[in-house]
């Protein structure tokens, strides 16, 4: 069952779980958190970054159109991290139900001229907008990128912005980074500045950068206000690590594409069935049908 970003965090903020939002880099990834969404009877958000749009083609997101409309579970697909309105309205046109358009890197002003252009466009057609507000950072290569140094999202800026621009979800800053942290750092949320944001924004409130933070702290944010978080490292590592695994095996007869990724696959539902629970968003898909 396909739904908007705003059908899907609006419950979940109302009922203090997380949809967990898994970007999909191939099809191998999007059958193996399906499929586990389907058996916790979890919503979820397959979020296709601009970048892996690009690698998979436009007709990819047919595959993925099909499959949540043959599906008993809500799922949005959701544009990550749109830069630009080309992107948004590709997007759109495309069949996403949801869109992420991320100036968080211009100044204020600027940040919410763009983003009220774009919610002007993709509410005309129904479309959910998810903006950002402060500045995620970088752990390393990945394709979400992001800043150098954490901006931490201020509370009274954030009512402001949601409140001039009329988005459907705010993204925020508070010490999350995209990727897999190194082992010398461990991340810090800035849970109180959380609070005070969920004090001041109606919103549902999204968390990028959820790969490798701390289960207790995420856990956590769930009752501040948080009804997305974005997980996508953490999905592809351990897949590409089983891969390397068995094509390091010796047996050099292993080619097949049905042989060699269904263990990368186990391997991925693994960790995306132990993120739905973090999240509470298992058995929650009822909550949809009412």
């Amino acid at each position: 069952m396909l739904i908007t970003g705003k059908q899907m965090l609006d419950i979940a903020r109302e009922n203090k779980f997380s949809v967990p939002a898994f970007n999909a880099g191939s099809g191998q990834l999007l059958t193996a958190v399906m499929e586990t969404a389907e058996r916790l009877n979890a919503p979820f958000i397959m979020a296709i970054h601009p970048d892996e749009l690009a690698f998979l083609k436009d007709s990819f997101i047919s595959q993925v159109i099909y499959e949540c409309n043959h599906s008993k579970i809500p799922v949005c697909i959701h544009l990550d991290h749109g830069a630009n309105m080309q992107q948004v309205a590709h997007a759109i046109q495309l069949g996403f139900t949801s869109v992420m358009i991320d100036s968080s890197h211009q100044p204020f002003e600027e940040n919410i001229r763009i983003t009220k252009e774009v919610v002007k466009l993709a509410h005309s057609v129904g479309v959910s907008v998810e903006a950002e507000l402060g500045t995620i950072g970088d752990t390393g290569s990945t394709v979400e990128g992001g800043a150098s140094e954490i901006i931490y999202t201020d509370p009274l800026k954030a009512k402001e912005f949601v409140e001039e621009t009329q988005i459907d979800s705010l993204a925020i800053a508070i010490g999350t980074s995209h990727g897999i942290y190194p082992k010398h750092l461990v991340p810090k949320l800035r849970l109180d500045i959380l609070e005070e944001i969920y004090k001041l924004v109606a919103i549902p409130l999204v968390l990028h950068g959820g790969s490798s933070n701390a289960d207790d702290e995420l856990a956590a944010s769930l009752d501040l206000g948080i009804a997305k978080i974005n997980i996508s490292s953490d999905i592809k590592i351990c897949f590409a690590n089983k891969l390397r695994e068995m094509l390091n095996g010796g047996n050099n007869e292993i080619r097949e594409p049905n042989v060699l990724f269904p263990p990368c696959m186990l391997e991925t539902q693994r960790v995306a069935e132990q993120k739905i629970k973090l999240f509470k968003a298992d058995n929650k898909a009822s909550l949809y049908y009412r």
